[in-house]
């Protein structure tokens, strides 16, 4: 007896480990724009397939396509189009970068809720972050130092604001560095003299969204175009997606993916 209960809890514990060995594992990285989106999808996909763990994580979205590059992540996030370096440096691993738009965002400069200004032209944002203007009284405000907040470059955010924005122009050398909208949203709120920029989906009461040219950053703005710093959201993977990959696309391009969007405060695409 003692020898046949052995057996059964050898063979239970292969069964177990063999569960555990044989279950689905999938890897997301990148963007922190995309993040939110990401693993609420996440979230609701695990709850249909229990069978599968899914692990999200940020980082930026030049971070995301270099763990496709390198193969430590089966899907990468970004909040901008790959590069063409990317693109040569995926060919040269036998990585064939694959893009699914999932959603569309508007990147809102931010201020702290006691800024009086409410509204900022491309040219006013431009010369800010050039350091060309210094002082809140030149577009409207108190008459202190503007405290400007920009992202690193491994961010996409960073990317589009630069492309948009900036015209390739450079950002002043006094410019507080932050590596996500979080982190952006949390150094506003403490700063009031700051000046920021995030993705719609990270607007919230502890910041002011200013308007652009005045125009608002709505779901309709952005969707139609008229909003002027506006993009679209992806998930780039190796190849046409199959297996857990495939599912997960196909799961955040479906009606119910598309409500996950919505609520995550950014724009459907379908």
């Amino acid at each position: 007896m003692k020898k046949m209960a052995l057996v059964i809890a050898v063979c239970l514990m292969v069964m177990a480990f063999a569960g555990v060995a044989f279950a689905g594992e999938l890897v997301i990285k990148g963007s922190t724009t995309v993040l939110p989106i990401a693993q609420a999808g996440a979230e609701k996909f695990m709850e249909a397939n229990s069978d599968v763990k899914v692990s999200v994580s940020g980082g930026g979205s030049g971070n995301g396509i270099k763990a496709l590059i390198d193969g430590s992540t089966d899907i990468a996030d970004a909040s901008r189009f790959i590069k063409d370096q990317e693109v040569k440096a995926c060919c040269e691993k036998g990585i064939y970068p694959v893009p699914h738009a999932v959603a569309m965002d508007a990147i809102v400069p931010v201020v702290h809720p006691d800024n009086p200004v409410k509204n900022l032209t491309l040219d006013q944002m431009k010369k800010i972050y050039m350091g060309e203007i210094t002082n809140w009284k030149e577009v409207g405000g108190p008459s202190m130092a503007i405290a400007v907040v920009g992202r690193d470059t491994s961010s996409g955010t960073y990317e589009v604001w630069e492309k948009l924005v900036m015209d390739k122009e450079r950002v002043t050398e006094r410019a507080l560095v932050v590596a996500s909208n979080g982190a952006m949203v949390q150094t506003v709120t403490k700063n009031k003299l700051s000046v920021g920029y995030v993705g719609i989906g990270y607007l919230s009461d502890e910041v002011k969204g200013l308007t652009v040219n005045d125009i608002e950053a709505t779901v309709e703005n952005a969707k139609n175009g008229v909003y002027p710093v506006s993009r679209y959201l992806y998930m780039f993977t190796n190849g046409w997606p199959k297996g857990d990959a495939g599912k997960f696309i196909t799961f955040i391009l479906s009606a119910a993916g598309q409500e996950i969007v919505a609520n995550e405060g950014y724009v459907p695409v379908r």
